[in-house]
């Protein structure tokens, strides 16, 4: 075979081989990632929203029960089934404290800060059947919930110590990227963690992380840490979803303490703070 020869069936091989790649569908684009609302540079989180799950009655794995005390309400009353929320399952108490956990499960409901309309503190109020409201511009962000009009302010700048314990905590923000992530301090030690007994001391330390994953999906993530109660710091993570054209309702709780006998009075905390 000559030179002109092989220059010949070469440029046909290269003319075929175009041809059969022209004829060929492009090849599939990367899928696009969930649409992030934005404010100016930051993530948007303005808006109601509200967990759903079983995380307020119990952050760990539990079974569907009835509840004893309520028995003439049947099923109305009973505990759902739910699965942990807790990174390993389990929360790392030192025994006295859970020894202290299974008191406060056997005095339920009395027992709970809950039923006496006291605020939730943080995490619990993330996760109540209730709604929350973000407020959020170019500073501090506000959090508004539904329950015992408990509201609390996240300071993106001035961040400061607590000055008092309280029930809702000392907020100090900052943004990661576009994680909104917040460190809480300054508790006082009546909060619980859900309607189960899992509590805390005055020495808690949460350290939230609110993460967009699209316009109505937030992933929620908070890390606890009380040196006298738990072993570790341990970690729960759960979705939240926006609620849209809804607003927060009143729920004015302590209204309904009377029929129980409590009196109720704020902490001296309360009037300090507000």
């Amino acid at each position: 075979m000559n030179t002109t020869t092989t220059f010949r069936l070469s440029l046909a091989v290269l003319v075929l081989a175009t041809a059969v790649t022209a004829c060929q569908p492009p090849a599939p684009s990367a899928p696009a990632g969930p649409v992030i609302p934005r404010l100016a540079d930051k993530p948007d989180f303005n808006g109601v929203w509200q967990a759903i799950g079983t995380a307020y009655w119990n952050l760990e794995d539990h079974s569907a029960s009835g509840l004893s005390e309520f028995w003439g309400l049947g099923a109305i009353a009973a505990v759902p089934a739910g699965q942990s929320v807790v990174e390993g399952s389990t929360i790392p108490y030192l025994p006295a404290a859970l020894a202290k956990r299974e008191e406060n499960r056997a005095g339920w409901p009395k027992t709970d800060p809950e039923a006496k309309c006291y605020m939730p503190g943080i995490p619990r109020a993330t996760y109540m059947p209730f709604p929350f409201r973000i407020v959020q511009g170019d500073g501090d962000i506000l959090f508004v919930y539904e329950f015992a009009s408990a509201n609390r302010i996240v300071h993106m700048s001035n961040h400061q110590e607590p000055p008092v314990d309280s029930w809702m905590g000392w907020s100090n923000g900052r943004w990661e990227g576009d994680v909104l992530a917040i460190t809480v301090n300054g508790f006082n030690d009546q909060t619980w963690f859900d309607r189960s007994g899992n509590h805390h001391t005055e020495a808690l330390t949460v350290e939230e992380r609110y993460t967009l994953q699209g316009e109505n999906v937030l992933i929620y993530e908070a890390t606890m840490t009380d040196p006298k109660v738990f072993t570790r710091p341990w970690t729960i993570r759960m979705t939240i979803q926006r609620q849209k054209d809804v607003g927060l309702l009143d729920y004015e709780c302590t209204s309904m303490l009377d029929e129980l006998g409590i009196h109720h009075t704020w902490p001296r905390d309360f009037d300090e703070e507000n």
